[in-house]
């Protein structure tokens, strides 16, 4: 989950992002004002095909990747718009960017709640871009003479649209690295990680890419057919949204379960309180600074949550939870258990996989594994107090020879440099 930035200072990023948005938006109005709509019945079907995307999302999670396809498709075959029903249109950048800044303004109204204005600041100078891009070449007749009026014209806004892209990439890993800062030091993670984690997204066949040739695909069908286009070729991204829905909700349902199973060994008495949460949140950012992104960091989240679920199995709790100082036999004995436990939540055989082998020596181990087990011996080590964080640290890098990657164990002290070196039993 992205931090809210409400809660505190705003970071410079974000705070340049959000002006820069707003300097464009009020540009563009001002400019549509005095000059006057070009083609009004086109801005209006895209507008409405915005504004209900945006209503469509109203009852999104804030952690969705992409909660209103729609709206951003439209927003997209608007600013790559060209002909419509074969005659030149006139639109120009500025209005692109008018029309789709009031229909988010106006779809926010009904919905009751303060509008994601990093959302919105983002959509709105993604499609800045794309538009400032694609309509001065269109206008001029520039992209004609390069492409022509022919089959290889799509390429031009594909082209277009693989730089738009690019460009929502860097912004998307900008804003979340600037979440990630709200959090606290520990968790900042490298920029360079997020980066490739967005661009990977915008590589995979989901609801990024469909976003993408929507947008195109309508564009083109307005182009050939006019303006009753969208409402024909928007018809899949809807279904898809729909699904990606319910994908989203079985997904929060699963989370829910792990993080019930998690305190379950609190509430008895197996672990200390907050020991799954504080092994989750520092194993992750462990991660990102290993440099895992994407689903490979979210299976090493889950297993953090589940990794101590099989200490259910024991008659007597271990002294504080701390399993790091049991036998090597019967680390694993749990392990296997809780594997066991893992397979039947629905959390996938990944997440089961590295529960079942953090306690394996690490050269065997894969690397969630082995983050695992070295952010879950440091907790335990600190509730040992066996000096502080440095003293736990101190006893984990005498351990690399065997039980600790040494990469592993330098990761989580630079992460707990930035940190401060926060004990992690304490809260």
């Amino acid at each position: 989950m992205r931090a809210p930035y409400g809660s505190g200072p705003l970071a410079p990023a974000v705070l340049a992002v959000r002006g820069a948005a707003l300097l464009l938006a009020l540009v563009a109005l001002a400019h549509t004002l005095v000059h006057g709509l070009a083609g009004p019945g086109l801005a209006l079907v895209f507008g409405l095909l915005v504004a209900a995307g945006e209503l469509i999302r109203r009852d999104a999670a804030g952690g969705e990747r992409e909660p209103a396809p729609l709206a951003a498709a439209g927003a997209l075959a608007y600013a790559l718009l060209g002909d419509s029903a074969g005659r030149p249109t006139t639109h120009g950048a500025l209005q692109v960017i008018a029309v789709v800044v009031v229909a988010q303004a106006l779809a926010a109204l009904p919905r009751g709640r303060r509008t994601d204005a990093d959302r919105a600041a983002r959509r709105t100078l993604t499609v800045s871009f794309a538009a400032v891009c694609f309509q001065p070449l269109y206008a001029s007749g520039q992209a004609e003479r390069w492409f022509g009026d022919g089959p290889y014209f799509p390429l031009f806004p594909l082209a277009v649209l693989a730089l738009t892209a690019l460009c929502d990439a860097v912004l998307a890993a900008l804003l979340a690295r600037s979440a990630a800062r709200a959090e606290g030091p520990g968790a900042l993670p490298p920029y360079g990680s997020l980066l490739v984690d967005e661009v990977r997204a915008l590589a995979g066949t989901g609801t990024g890419t469909a976003i993408g040739v929507t947008g195109v695909v309508t564009a083109l069908g307005v182009a050939v057919a006019g303006p009753w286009a969208p409402a024909v070729l928007c018809g899949p991204l809807l279904l898809t949204q729909v699904s990606a829905r319910r994908y989203a909700a079985v997904r929060t349902t699963c989370r829910q379960t792990m993080a019930s199973l998690a305190r379950a060994t609190e509430i008895a008495g197996y672990t200390p309180s907050g020991h799954a949460r504080r092994v989750a949140a520092l194993a992750t950012a462990v991660g990102r600074e290993l440099g895992l992104t994407g689903p490979r960091l979210t299976v090493l989240e889950h297993a953090a949550l589940m990794h101590d679920i099989g200490q259910l199995s024991l008659v007597d709790p271990v002294a504080g939870g701390a399993t790091a100082l049991l036998p090597a036999a019967e680390q694993r004995r749990i392990a296997l258990l809780g594997g066991a436990v893992v397979r039947r939540t629905g959390a996938g055989p990944a997440v089961a996989a590295v529960v079942e082998r953090q306690a394996d020596p690490y050269r065997e181990q894969p690397l969630a594994a082995r983050i695992v087990r070295t952010v879950n011996a440091y907790d335990d080590l600190c509730g040992e107090s066996v000096g502080g964080p440095l003293g736990a640290l101190e006893q984990l890098r005498l351990a690399t020879g065997h039980d600790h990657q040494p990469q592993v164990v330098e990761a989580l002290g630079r992460v707990l440099a930035r940190g401060g070196l926060t004990p992690a039993g304490a809260g």
